[in-house]
């Protein structure tokens, strides 16, 4: 057998073995596979959990301590120096019940910013689903937030053992689910949609937080919804984080409503920002190792 032919049949048998894996580019996030892959998504949160507060001395107590060091912060600058109104709630549950609302969706956007560029290590090695990185995110987001309102619900609890007359409703935890799946939608969706930028454009790491922050301040977490203006609450119905925030307080604490037009144009921006994220992130995939 000549040396040319057995180099074509050694050809051969190395194609055989060859695996192509078609770049995702363009088409939408294939949700199945996250699915299949979701044992992983599962060792990530247990990762982030255990490593987050593993050289403090406190540990998951931060999880308690942060919320409210931020609610006394709040209570001190904008009830007692501003004295902006609370709807009639007590000042603590107030500024609590937004602050942890606040904290779930920072915590989907701003951590899920350098996905590409944190993770590159792995993203080299190993084929998974990147998303499966944003979804262990926002899990670990999502037991803080169950941890923190726990701790509100406690508060609660007490104000109205001390004799302090405030409205409150226990049904809320049916409420929780839905509030959790919304937060995810914005939160995650927007966090994707940064992250993919972030490919191209650095910049926006050293921005979103600084982003972030003023989107806080343009969500009524500090100060009662019914307090703003008429000629400036159309600000409120392209902002996602409104509703979610007023209802839980609404739900939980029998504070003043908001409109259905209002929650219906924000349910909407938050799901198109969800399915934004996902299309971005998608065709952000296919490249991202060529250029983190």
């Amino acid at each position: 057998m000549s040396d040319q032919s057995m180099q074509h049949g050694q050809t051969d048998k190395d194609e055989s073995w060859d695996l192509l894996i078609k770049s995702s580019q363009g088409s939408t996030v294939d949700i199945s596979s996250v699915w299949k892959y979701r044992s992983l998504a599962w060792m990530f949160f247990k990762r982030d959990y255990t490593t987050l507060y593993k050289q403090t001395v406190l540990g998951p107590l931060w999880y308690i301590i942060q919320p409210t060091l931020i609610s006394l912060t709040y209570y001190v600058v904008f009830g007692k120096i501003a004295n902006l109104s609370t709807d009639g709630l007590p000042p603590f549950p107030f500024y609590m019940s937004g602050a942890i609302i606040w904290n779930f969706f920072s915590t989907c956007l701003v951590s899920n910013a350098e996905t590409f560029s944190k993770n590159a290590s792995i993203f080299g090695k190993v084929y998974f689903p990147r998303l499966v990185m944003p979804i262990s995110v926002a899990m670990s987001g999502a037991l803080v937030f169950v941890i923190q309102t726990l701790v509100l619900l406690t508060v609660s609890v007490s104000i109205i053992l001390s004799g302090q007359e405030m409205a409150f409703d226990y049904r809320f935890v049916f409420f929780i689910p839905v509030l959790l799946i919304y937060i995810f939608l914005a939160g995650v969706g927007a966090g994707l949609i940064v992250s993919a930028l972030t490919i191209r454009y650095r910049d926006l790491v050293y921005v979103v937080g600084f982003l972030a922050q003023i989107w806080m301040y343009g969500t009524p977490i500090v100060y009662a919804f019914s307090q703003i203006p008429e000629n400036y609450r159309w600000i409120y119905y392209i902002n996602p984080m409104t509703t979610p925030v007023q209802l839980f307080r609404q739900v939980m604490f029998g504070t003043p409503g908001i409109p259905l037009q209002l929650i219906a144009a924000n349910s909407a921006i938050a799901i198109f920002i969800f399915v934004a994220g996902l299309k971005l992130f998608s065709r952000a995939e296919a490249n991202a190792m060529d250029t983190v």
